[in-house]
């Protein structure tokens, strides 16, 4: 049922990305005083900006309810802000972890706090913050209980995974000058084993991911780095019109290499980033990895800010980079954007997984079509991506089917880095991209809720079934403000099914197998398990489609080893889990 085609064209961008690739994208006004550099590109980019109209469909099925108030949930990430020191470092904001850390079936939620910058140019963390789910919409903070009270580091991501397979969900927590590496230990606890797995990094950590990227059945470990900031290297920098200080432009900075943790399968775990074949040029915000071209081992996608994003193609357990040949490492006007959020989906249902990333304003949001043997066209323009506008700075996102019609629609949180942005405001308004049917998609953010209504400073976005309804709810979180936990009471197109997978010949998570289910009428959807995406965030590892009307529905699982197990006549509207056979 694996749909495998033979592809050869390469976009048409690709073939002249080497000679752009050195462009500016104008990922950020703000300039550094000491120079004001050419400033035509921007002027033009904004003379457009200002001509575009944003289309939005006023009637839709989907509808999120925020949930937040009773829920407990009372947790707001905290940037530093409010020193004045203007530092590169209070613009990323941080994400959200969703999993089950007591194995109860019900989603629980973890946030990394952030910190604190004092006018001593001293940088502290904030406590980050366990809740667990006690159903109904309501959540008990377990943060001490847990051991999780340790406040040493600026905090920004957070990777959820199972490394020792133990069927415990461990914390993997990133930020600046120092990475944290919680073992979950079954008793409601979590123990410190950063040291002893030799997982130690004093690199600017973003987005992380756990996959089983050698083939060896364990999960390694991806981590995006940014840029080479500290005290000591901390230009002023001013607003476009010069009147105000804000943070400096990535531009300014020279970025940091990414780095792989490969694990021995003991516990332990060996950086072997240069070994692997990883670049050394990239200002990581994002990624996520899964079986981009089908060939049975894992792909990473990474995507940079102000550089072009990487794709590495895995062959045998060595990473080779062929973003630009690829087709999805630039815009389609073949230079780089400020990419940040990623997600993974199949919007057209061809059983290829296509990408989708999150830009900065005057760029346009990327989807990349999945044209098979690991090629990639930007579509943006042709599915109606373009004409939501490019006024917004896209950070955590997600690829979800919130009306259970089949198709996958997609979410978004926005909001700007600057302080005094020159054209669009500070906070902004989320979106939600509803999918008609592979064939375009329609902006319905401002009928979906009051919450797509209200600009916020967006961040961390992660999906997840909290309420364990069959649909899919979404938890973001903000700069500086509290956190959102939306309910998805959307009017359902049809039956549902959630799949959870679990590896025996490979690891406990089996990322990318691929599962399949076909209706009567002849629909197939597929979905791959991957890890990371969003933006700084881990959503659910839980498989969600749409049954239609059927009652009953075959499954087909192709399995990370090349291994397929099929299923007749599963019941709908329940979640089940399938253990590899």
């Amino acid at each position: 049922m694996r749909k495998r085609k033979n592809y050869f064209a390469l976009t048409v961008y690709s073939l002249v990305a080497a000679a752009l690739a050195g462009g500016s994208s104008g990922c950020d006004p703000v300039r550094d005083v000491s120079t004001d550099g050419d400033r035509t590109a921007t002027r033009q980019a904004s003379a457009a900006a200002s001509r575009e109209q944003e289309i939005v469909q006023t009637e839709t099925s989907i509808q999120m309810i925020a949930r937040t108030e009773a829920s407990g949930v009372e947790f707001s990430y905290q940037n530093g802000e409010t020193s004045n020191l203007y530092t590169i470092l209070e613009t990323l904001g941080g994400g959200v972890g969703v999993l089950d850390f007591d194995a109860d079936g019900n989603a629980d939620l973890f946030f990394p706090g952030g910190g604190e910058v004092t006018e001593t140019e001293e940088i502290r963390g904030r406590q980050s913050v366990l809740y667990r789910n006690e159903t109904n919409w309501k959540f008990g903070d377990v943060t001490v209980l847990a051991s999780l009270n340790q406040a040493d580091t600026y905090t920004h991501g957070v990777a959820v995974c199972d490394y020792d397979d133990d069927g415990f969900s461990d914390i993997l927590i990133t930020g600046y000058g120092q990475l944290q590496f919680y073992r979950n230990q079954g008793d409601g606890t979590f123990r410190d084993v950063a040291s002893i797995s030799g997982i130690s990094s004093a690199q600017w950590s973003t987005s992380a991911a756990f996959a089983d990227v050698s083939g060896d059945r364990h999960p390694d470990l991806y981590i995006c780095n940014y840029v080479n900031w500290s005290f000591d290297n901390n230009p002023i920098c001013r607003s476009s019109n010069g009147q105000n200080r804000d943070p400096c432009s990535p531009r300014r900075f020279d970025p940091l290499p990414d780095s792989l943790f490969v694990s021995a399968g003991d516990g332990t775990f060996v950086e072997c980033a240069v070994g692997m074949g990883l670049s050394q040029e990239g200002k990581g915000l994002g990624v996520v990895i899964a079986d981009l071209d089908l060939d049975d081992d894992l792909d990473v996608y990474v995507t940079n800010d102000t550089v072009p994003n990487f794709l590495y193609r895995n062959d045998a357990g060595h990473l080779t980079e062929q973003g630009l040949t690829s087709g999805s490492a630039l815009n389609a006007m073949g230079t780089p954007d400020g990419s940040m959020g990623v997600s993974l989906g199949d919007f057209n249902a061809d059983g290829l997984p296509d990408l989708w990333v999150a830009n900065f304003e005057q760029e346009n949001f990327a989807l990349y079509r999945n044209e098979g043997r690991l090629q990639f066209q930007p579509v943006s323009l042709s599915m109606g991506i373009a004409r939501i506008g490019s006024q917004y700075v896209g950070w955590g996102t997600a690829f979800t089917d919130f009306d259970l019609d089949g198709d996958e629609d997609l979410v978004v949180a926005n909001g700007h880095v600057n302080r005094h942005p020159a054209r669009n405001n500070v906070r902004q308004l989320p979106l939600m991209l509803e999918n008609d049917q592979g064939t375009r998609f329609n902006n319905v953010s401002e009928a979906v809720g009051s919450y797509f209504s209200t600009p916020h400073r967006g961040r961390g976005l992660a999906a997840v079934d909290i309420d364990n309804d069959g649909d899919t709810d979404l938890v973001v979180t903000h700069l500086n403000e509290p956190v959102e936990l939306l309910e998805n009471e959307s009017k359902r197109e049809g039956n549902w099914l959630q799949v959870r997978l679990v590896g025996t010949s490979v690891g406990r998570i089996p990322v990318g197998a691929q599962v399949a289910i076909r209706l009567s009428d002849s629909r197939e959807w597929t979905r791959q398990l991957y890890m990371g995406g969003s933006y700084l965030s881990s959503s659910d590892d839980t498989l969600s489609f749409s049954a239609g009307s059927d009652q009953y529905v075959d499954l087909h699982i192709h399995w990370p080893d090349g291994n397929d197990q099929t299923l007749s006549k599963v019941a709908v509207n329940q979640r089940i889990t399938v253990i590899q056979q």
